[in-house]
């Protein structure tokens, strides 16, 4: 989902970008890398790889380890060696999420479930590796056209749900794939160009909501009633993985960048929302057409 919008705004730069998914290279094997890296000679990766099923990861962390911890350490290692600008992705899951004031960049970390420890060890090997570098951007809550996501899903119950209960004691921020994927194009470029240092940077939205406002706020973008939207808790949603009820994070690493952080999110999901629409309501069209 990120990956697309980071490769349409390469695009619309008119920047060359070799996409490689997991069938093309494993980021957790070296010799393919050194020699994805030697083939292709790129001046900048976006890792946008990574075990992203958060329950998953409490059964099998292992196998998450090896593709957020074990992979993005690979990466670095050639990074290094080539001289290669390197952005990773990471999340607010390495926070303990108990705070009640935005997490800055160097805030301590204390990760309370498998997925965000894995993710962590990934952060600290790229930030070891390539301390001027090496990228970490933090982002939460994403959501685009290009894959399956929150919103999405919302679209979707909206039109066969009378009313939904949704979880309003977890806070966040709603992030557009789209205004990430600028900020981690900007970013590599700053990196490259030697005035942006390496470090920590948060890409998430401006503002904060719950999965219970964002939802109302999905409905009235529809032309639903946001009534028919009801507050729950947590506990009626027990999952494996503990969620974080507090994953606001701050923006001052994009101080003396020249970038500026990412606007309000609503004003991206009102942007982005004909899109979303566009690509629920079409792939609802498409799987009526075959009958699945």
């Amino acid at each position: 989902m990120l990956a697309q919008d980071v490769l349409a705004r390469l695009a619309a730069d008119g920047t060359a970008a070799v996409p490689l998914a997991h069938a093309d290279l494993d980021i957790t094997d070296p010799e393919a890398v050194r020699a994805a890296l030697a083939e292709h000679r790129p001046t900048v990766i976006v890792n946008c790889a990574g075990w992203t099923d958060v329950d998953g990861a409490e059964e099998r962390e292992d196998a998450a380890l090896a593709v957020n911890g074990t992979g993005p350490r690979v990466l670095a290692e050639a990074s290094k060696e080539t001289g290669t600008v390197l952005l990773h992705v990471s999340t607010d899951y390495v926070f303990a999420g108990d705070a009640a004031a935005p997490y800055a960049e160097d805030a301590p970390t204390g990760p309370r479930g498998a997925y965000g420890r894995t993710k962590l060890a990934g952060e600290q090997a790229v930030r070891d590796i390539l301390p001027e570098t090496g990228q970490v951007v933090r982002t939460a809550w994403l959501y685009g056209a290009g894959g399956p996501n929150f919103v999405r899903t919302m679209i979707r119950l909206e039109a066969v749900k009378d009313t939904l209960d949704v979880v309003d004691d977890q806070r966040g921020q709603p992030t557009w794939t789209v205004d990430l994927a600028d900020r981690l194009v900007r970013l590599g470029q700053g990196t490259l160009a030697g005035t942006v240092a390496g470090g920590v940077r948060h890409g998430t939205s401006s503002g904060d909501t719950t999965w219970f406002g964002f939802t109302r706020e999905i409905f009235r973008l529809l032309g639903a009633d946001p009534e028919r939207v009801r507050p729950t808790t947590s506990e009626a949603f027990v999952r494996p993985a503990p969620r974080p009820a507090y994953s606001v994070l701050g923006h001052e690493g994009w101080q003396g960048t020249g970038i500026e952080p990412i606007r309000d999110w609503r004003a991206a999901l009102a942007e982005a929302f004909p899109e979303l629409v566009e690509a629920e309501r079409g792939k609802a069209d498409r799987m009526g057409a075959t009958g699945q």
